[in-house]
């Protein structure tokens, strides 16, 4: 195999650096296109093309080197830019036949692209995990070199090993990664992405029937909610990261009818002042609403004093801890809650749980 060349567009020039000097990549969408396009000017015209084009959604055009596995099947490496994607190198490969049968092209999915199992990722079961974007793309890229229609198998060789990366199991996708990408354009550290992902995984579980789901702020609130919760599907637990706003609202539009929220202080914190996309960029911990919980709480003046001393929650969690102290913390909890019920506009019934900074231990709950 050769070493994974760059994309490059009609002019030569290579995958772009984005605003903060990260270099973007191309989605696996993208890259399914192209090596759907080149291995249909193989089977229709006999050209084994080395490089080929592509448009984006954009309509900007796009070209990438082609190489040709043993079976003769079109791969095109992906590059992630600067994304720490796990799909990044992955070997898109797509091989065509023709249908004999009329009607419209199809695509199937083979070794290491997933399959759905699940309703409510607006495919239908069955069907390859394709999604919406990228089949119109890999449409349009097929539509520049004819009209006679054909089979096209896509796989990539070692998906399933990268999907156990990815929340695909969980969601229902299984057997490999997913075909993805809505420009085309893999952006590093893409908020849309992970925002997408979180509404995605809350529709997953509404379409199973599914009425409560736990969001979780990270990998360590995650593990303690599965823990805490053992009688609940898999599918009802959600990595949410910054995106608690989005999920509230997305969770009360889906019809939940309780929801559970576990994560440390920091992130309570930022909630508790209101403060829904919690990303330490975006927002501060608000120390003096801390000093405000901590004083009503009646708690020792070393507590009330250790909420202004550092910017960060974590410093006064410690103090609460230290002191034995929870009242701040009950506190807190109860705040969060209030906020949180606010921003969602529903009437599901919400439990907010704090955790411990190692997420071993549920410190307190509130809610009904």
């Amino acid at each position: 195999m050769r070493d994974r060349a760059q994309p490059d567009e009609p002019d030569s020039s290579p995958a772009a650096p984005s605003r903060r000097g990260l270099r973007t990549g191309w989605t696996t969408g993208t890259c399914a296109s192209a090596a759907a396009k080149a291995a249909y000017l193989a089977v229709v015209a006999g050209q084994r093309s080395e490089r080929v084009e592509i448009a984006l959604p954009s309509g900007r055009r796009v070209g990438f080197p082609v190489e040709w596995d043993a079976d003769d099947r079109a791969v095109v490496v992906k590059d992630a830019g600067d994304d720490p994607d796990c799909t990044d190198g992955a070997r898109v490969t797509a091989e065509v036949r023709v249908a004999g049968t009329g009607g419209a092209h199809v695509l199937r999915a083979g070794e290491g692209i997933g399959t759905i199992t699940k309703p409510g990722l607006g495919l239908a079961v069955g069907e390859p995990a394709i999604n919406p974007v990228p089949r119109r793309m890999i449409m349009a890229a097929l539509a520049e070199v004819g009209t006679e229609p054909v089979d096209v198998t896509f796989s990539v060789p070692g998906g399933e090993t990268m999907a156990e990366q990815t929340t695909n199991g969980r969601l229902g996708i299984l057997g490999g990664i997913s075909i993805l990408g809505t420009s085309g354009i893999v952006r590093p550290f893409s908020t849309a992405s992970y925002r997408a992902s979180v509404v995605q995984q809350i529709d997953v579980a509404a379409a199973q029937g599914e009425r409560t789901v736990v969001l979780a702020t990270g990998a360590r609130s995650e593990a303690a909610a599965a823990r805490f919760y053992p009688e609940l599907d898999p599918v009802c637990l959600i990595e949410v990261g910054d995106f608690t706003g989005i999920a509230l609202r997305r969770a009360a539009h889906a019809g939940m009818r309780n929801v559970i929220f576990v994560g440390m202080a920091g992130k309570l914190s930022k909630l508790a002042a209101g403060v829904m996309m919690t990303h330490f960029h975006r927002s501060d911990v608000d120390t003096r609403l801390l000093g405000e919980l901590a004083a009503e709480a009646g708690a020792p003046r070393a507590v009330v004093e250790a909420a202004t001393e550092t910017a960060t929650a974590r410093h006064f969690f410690d103090a609460c801890m230290a002191h034995g102290c929870l009242a701040p913390l009950a506190l807190l909890c109860e705040r969060a809650r209030a906020a949180c019920l606010a921003h969602a506009r529903s009437s599901f019934e919400l439990e907010v749980v704090l955790v411990d900074y190692e997420g071993s231990s549920a410190l307190w709950r509130a809610g009904p």
